[in-house]
């Protein structure tokens, strides 16, 4: 038999529970906007990543000397002495070729670590020999390189060593960056 005192929800209890219900779905789909926001970073922050790591391979692979390539003395010296003195290997804007003539791709080129110190790719990046890449417009480029002896031991000396520091921005609206630091250290200073 039943009782004639039966429960069932109450009006309130009903709205209490849609109102809850709702907050938690409006939760949901915040959280799952912001999901779907992020999920274009990934691929962003790898291809800056690419990018960061490509230039400064480029930037290593270049020789480290006592004298500019160009200099006739450039496998001979023995230090910075034994160059043109219009020619000697120091860190900071160059005095020759003339100044700010080499690029990445023309004649003369870049020929040694030093003359990327500077170097901006804005809006665009360009592969070796300045044509932009397909699919890397928006993201930009820029190097720094400052001589770094003192981040090593008393063994190395301050002009024989340069931290290469490369920072790539995403597109715009994407707020990637990647900030990739290395060293180039003059173990080799008669191979260009």
């Amino acid at each position: 038999m039943c009782s004639s005192r039966q429960r069932g929800l109450s009006l309130i209890e009903t709205v209490i529970f849609i109102v809850v219900l709702g907050i938690g779905i409006a939760g949901l789909a915040v959280l799952y906007n912001q999901l779907t926001l992020a999920s274009v970073d990934p691929l962003v922050r790898k291809q800056a990543v690419a990018i960061a790591s490509s230039l400064m391979e480029e930037i290593q692979l270049r020789p480290f000397t006592f004298c500019d390539p160009d200099d006739a003395a450039v496998f001979t010296a023995n230090n910075t002495g034994d160059c043109d003195p219009a020619k000697i290997e120091n860190m900071g804007a160059e005095t020759f070729s003339p100044p700010g003539a080499e690029t990445r791709s023309a004649v003369p080129s870049f020929d040694n670590v030093n003359d990327y110190n500077g170097l901006s790719m804005v809006g665009s990046i360009q592969d070796i020999t300045n044509a932009p890449i397909s699919g890397l417009t928006g993201y930009s480029a820029d190097v720094q390189i400052v001589a770094a002896g003192g981040d090593f031991p008393a063994a190395i000396a301050p002009d024989e060593a340069l931290r290469i520091t490369v920072t790539v921005d995403g597109p715009p609206g994407t707020g990637v960056r990647v900030v990739l630091q290395g060293y180039r250290l003059r173990y080799a200073p008669n191979s260009p």
